[in-house]
């Protein structure tokens, strides 16, 4: 094999055991994210290169429990896997569950492709003092074990080695006997009456799959006979044939396990997990506990902290950046409306939303930390409870929680939700989560005119947007409906972050921010400054008689009623169809923080704020849920019912707020 070979590689495992650390290791900066032919269910692509010269590229699959295609990603997995045919399958097993991780361990062996298995977190279970026979493992299985700790990079290069090495020798997994002498014999005749060499689609027609049938060209006489031999195991096992691959698959485990996992202090000792979780997710503390991180989070974010990262920003900008910019042009002899699209156009449009970068990044940190340590599953365990009150579930937490970050993703999450209901209801809110995007906006109006109180001011304004969507919630509910499905998760052990899993939640999530900045908001900011310096017939004019006026200053009455029936925010507004971020670009470019303060009062400004908050999102938002919805109707409903809330919210605030301050003189 040549050094320039690409050895093809998944990674498949359990959700939680550890898989997009390992992947966020091996691939670093080279992966990429995208979707699944024909599916929405996302994928991760990246190239690693060994310590033996081989490129390896690989792709990491949606976390999964076995391989039937019950869900998206299941399909998604499957098809990979047997369509795409990989050159090895790295299997990424949770060391410190065994049980529940080699279930997939038994499905991925019948697919007669060499694979290797990555007992991760093998660290934490040297820890506790458990033990684990790999020679057993291996005897049992016919598979190499390698022991990797994926946050530490442990026991990595080893995995690669072994993994070319199979490659190398075309070395492809034995058939591994897993069921009962009746089960195998039942699926060699399957796999001899209908010459099909595959053994995990023999099993498929072992267990009556309906959509295996359908591909296979069996002829009524031997689907007959097939059915019969099923029909007479079935009798014998006393179960259907579902169950009894199921059953013996763990009987097999177990078996294994019993003899190669030795527990250090037997099997009652509380992990550490454990003892966390009694206080974390107890009946009393787990509200206030998940209450106190939330505003941690938020404290630090937006306080003194984070207020001082936003400072430095706008100072290298503003006062270092923008002197140099504006020195060079000086020294060019570059002309008055150069310097001034310059100037006051691209530096004051994206240079102001770009000093908000710092405190929007230490966001992003946080919430990384708290993935990745385990807790956000205990956030959605906690507020199933809570959730299930207005009609959703603990797993609409997942989009709701996204919505914090962007609407596009968030959207997408809902596909999780198997009731139709309850997802429609998820989309409908998820927008109320006020993103990221919309953070710069916030930050510039309350440091002009909420200075002191800055940061209770932003908090007040997410807590509108969750009492939102809860009101929302509530008046969508189905009262008639009181069946309650289960909602049944697993919480992955807590475990410290990985630094470099860490920064790169954080990057991906930072780089769609500052991709957007030198992009749509660029491209606004010179359009925004092209309408505000020209009239219609193209000649120079001063802002008051401009094209960005005149359009204002027509759609301007509808908002009188909310307090800022100035073309300015009218304008700006509109920018924000495109990117919530725009809103902050166009002010900014419109006017100074002098002007905005003529313009605004504190109570106007806290209305626009928000309707900001709870206006539609932007044009990659709405994209998302008609993608999900498949509806034109459900996605227009959806912004004329947005834009309607955020209306009236801020009416209501704005005509409240003055009838209180008139009452007090």
């Amino acid at each position: 094999m040549k050094s320039t070979t690409i050895v093809n590689a998944v990674l498949a495992g359990n959700p939680n055991c550890g898989k997009t650390t390992l992947f966020n290791y091996l691939t670093g900066s080279t992966q990429r994210t995208g979707n699944w032919p024909g599916v929405t269910v996302e994928k991760k692509h990246g190239y690693v290169k060994n310590n033996i010269g081989k490129n390896i590229s690989v792709t990491d699959l949606p976390g999964i429990y076995s391989l039937y295609p019950y869900s998206p990603e299941e399909t998604a997995a499957i098809n990979c896997l047997l369509y795409d045919k990989p050159d090895i399958i790295i299997n990424i097993v949770d060391s410190t569950n065994l049980e529940r991780n080699l279930y997939l361990t038994t499905q991925l062996a019948e697919l007669g492709l060499p694979i290797v298995i990555a007992l991760n977190m093998y660290d934490i279970l040297k820890k506790r003092g458990d033990k684990i026979d790999i020679l057993k493992l291996e005897q049992n299985f016919g598979i190499p074990f390698v022991p990797v700790s994926a946050n530490k990079g442990t026991g990595v290069d080893k995995l690669l080695a072994k993994a070319a090495e199979l490659v190398e020798n075309s070395k492809t997994q034995e058939i591994l006997k897993v069921f009962s002498k009746s089960t195998e014999y039942v699926l060699s005749e399957i796999k001899r009456t209908l010459n099909i060499n595959s053994r995990f689609i023999a099993i498929r027609l072992l267990e009556n799959d309906k959509k295996t049938w359908d591909n296979t060209n069996a002829s009524p006489a031997q689907k007959h006979y097939i059915l019969s031999l099923i029909n007479k195991l079935e009798k014998t096992k006393n179960l259907d044939c579902e169950m009894i691959i199921a059953d013996e698959r763990y009987k097999f485990i177990c078996s294994v396990t019993s003899t190669s996992f030795i527990r250090s202090n037997g099997d009652k000792t509380q992990s550490i997990s454990d003892k966390i979780d009694n206080i974390v997710t107890s009946r009393f503390f787990a509200v206030p506990i998940f209450i106190l991180i939330m505003s941690l989070v938020f404290f630090v974010t937006f306080g003194s902290f984070g207020q001082a990262m936003r400072n430095c920003a706008e100072y290298i900008i503003n006062d270092v950046f923008e002197n140099c910019v504006k020195n060079l042009l000086v020294f060019a002899n570059a002309s008055s409306w150069a310097q001034s699209l310059v100037l006051d156009g691209i530096i004051n449009g994206v240079g102001s939303v770009i000093s908000f970068l710092p405190q929007i990044a230490l966001l992003f940190t946080l919430l990384s930390l708290l993935e990745d340590s385990g807790y956000m599953a205990r956030a959605i365990f906690i507020t199933d409870k809570i959730l299930r009150c207005i009609g959703l579930s603990g797993k609409s937490f997942v989009p709701i929680i996204m919505g914090f970050g962007c609407t596009v993703p968030a959207v997408l999450s809902t596909r999780t939700i198997e009731n139709q209901r309850e997802k429609q209801l998820a989309i409908l809110i998820s927008p109320f989560m006020s993103c990221s995007a919309k953070m710069p906006v916030y930050l510039l109006f309350s440091s002009a005119f909420f200075n002191s109180n800055a940061t209770l001011i932003i908090l007040l304004i997410y807590l509108i947007g969750v009492t939102a969507a809860i009101l929302t919630a509530l008046f969508f509910k189905d009262k008639k409906s009181s069946k309650k499905i289960p909602f049944i998760m697993e919480l992955p052990p807590y475990r410290l972050p990985s630094f470099n899993t860490v920064c790169l939640h954080t990057w991906e999530r930072t780089k769609d921010f500052l991709t957007k900045a030198g992009t749509i908001l660029l491209g606004a900011t010179v359009i925004i400054w092209f309408l505000q310096n020209f009239d219609f017939s193209l000649k120079p004019v001063t802002e008051e008689e401009s094209i960005l006026s005149a359009i204002g200053q027509f759609i301007s009455p509808v908002f009188s009623i909310c307090g800022f029936g100035n073309w300015q925010a009218s304008v700006s507004l509109l920018t924000g169809v495109a990117a919530k971020e725009s809103v902050a670009s166009a002010i900014s470019v419109l006017c100074t923080q002098e002007e905005l303060k003529s313009i605004f009062t504190s109570l106007s400004a806290f209305s626009f704020l928000v309707f900001v908050l709870l206006y539609p999102p932007c044009i990659a938002a709405t994209a998302a849920v008609y993608k999900e919805t498949k509806s034109l109707k459900k996605t227009a409903f959806s912004i004329v019912y947005q834009l309607f809330a955020a209306w009236f919210a801020s009416a209501l605030i704005f005509q409240t707020g003055t009838l209180i301050i008139n009452w007090s003189y």
